[in-house]
């Protein structure tokens, strides 16, 4: 049996804002599909684009961060796209393998801090006092926060991915 798949929205049909917003961003797929909420894509786009541009986070911390969640939630579109950024700001590809590696050996202490902040958030959605004082030794309050707002939006990301089952094939297509 075959799975059930659902077409990407017809981009000629999106109104002309939200059509360019798609198309300013590569059209890339999982923007092309997210418009089957015209209501929230507009919301989507921005808070996309501001957790990339505007996060305290060290682009190779936010990076081991958004790959931790694309790996536990089994996201190979997120993980492949996010393999391809974290190369452009800088992770190597030991780094890589070690975000994808249950144990994150191989990592500084700062990045361990980071994918052990990561997994503690997917597996129990808070810290307790101790792993917050220790996460606290190597980040900022603001880090930390924008950790936590990455993790959580990257966890909506990987569920709309999974669900929708967006693959980067076709990607940059346009309509």
């Amino acid at each position: 049996m075959n799975p059930t798949t659902i077409d990407y929205p017809d981009l000629e049909e999106l109104p002309g804002d939200l059509r360019e917003a798609v198309l300013s961003r590569g059209s890339l797929n999982i923007y092309r599909m997210v418009t089957h909420s015209p209501g929230l894509a507009a919301s989507f786009l921005t808070m996309a684009s501001d957790v990339l541009q505007h996060n305290s986070l060290p682009p190779g911390w936010r990076e081991l961060a958004i790959l931790r969640a694309g790996h536990a939630y089994g996201a190979g579109y997120e993980v492949h796209h996010h393999n391809n950024i974290g190369r452009a700001v800088g992770l190597d590809d030991a780094a890589l393998a070690a975000v994808a590696d249950e144990a994150a050996e191989g990592l500084g202490a700062t990045e361990a801090a980071v994918v052990r902040c990561t997994d503690l958030l997917l597996a129990q959605h808070t810290l307790t006092d101790s792993e917050l004082d220790a996460a606290l030794t190597h980040l900022t309050v603001n880090q930390f926060a924008d950790l936590v707002l990455t993790v959580g939006f990257y966890q909506l990301v990987c569920n709309f991915l999974n669900t929708f089952r967006v693959t980067p094939e076709g990607e940059g297509t346009g309509l």
